[in-house]
């Protein structure tokens, strides 16, 4: 089976996502670290940002997805466990295994998470480009404004759609400034979003 971060919920090939937005919005904040995250980062940021680096330049040669859901589960875990001891590295098999029941515990085995790139697709159909290159490149753009903010600490307590609404925004004020203010109209009159946020 295979995972998008696009779809998360999907199970099949007849998944359809004009079916379960509102799911999407009801749980996006199961897959948020904890509201005690910046108490514990505050603790040790240098931790995070080690960790986030070597995650970064470990997947380089991958696809950028697997670094963000890496991410997600760093920062999902720390918000649940804080920052381990220095106990050294043991690979061994039994060690192994027990540190992922650990991690899968600490994500309530959560591993479809639920990030900004499932909303992407959403707010963009609440704008109905009518031409499909400019829908790409909107989607091309906001997706790799949200690749580069993955770093940014202060990010955790921003739930997942509005990350996806500010860089889709973002990337439409840059791409198609003509249409920014009617892309923005169209996000705000959504029934899911907090407008106060816009």
């Amino acid at each position: 089976m295979d995972f998008s971060l696009e779809n998360p919920l999907a199970d099949s090939h007849e998944f359809h996502f004009d079916t379960i937005p509102s799911d999407l919005f009801l749980i996006e904040s199961d897959h948020m670290p904890s509201k005690i995250f910046r108490e514990i980062i505050d603790f040790d940021e240098s931790f995070r940002r080690e960790a986030v680096s070597s995650v970064l330049r470990v997947a380089c040669n991958f696809d950028p997805s697997l670094s963000y859901l890496a991410v997600n589960y760093l920062d999902r875990f720390l918000s649940s466990h804080g920052i381990p001891g220095d106990g050294g590295f043991v690979f061994d098999a039994k060690t192994i295994q027990k540190m992922e029941v650990l991690i899968l515990g600490a994500l309530n085995w959560r591993m479809r998470s639920v990030t900004p790139f499932s909303f992407i697709s959403f707010f963009i159909s609440l704008f109905k480009p009518e031409d499909p290159p400019l829908k790409q490149a909107l989607k091309a753009r906001a997706s790799e404004i949200i690749f580069k903010a993955q770093n940014d600490i202060n990010l955790w307590e921003f739930k997942p759609s509005l990350i996806a609404a500010s860089a889709l925004l973002y990337a439409s004020q840059e791409l198609f400034p003509m249409q920014f203010l009617c892309f923005r109209k169209a996000i705000s009159n959504c029934s899911y979003v907090n407008k106060v946020n816009f």
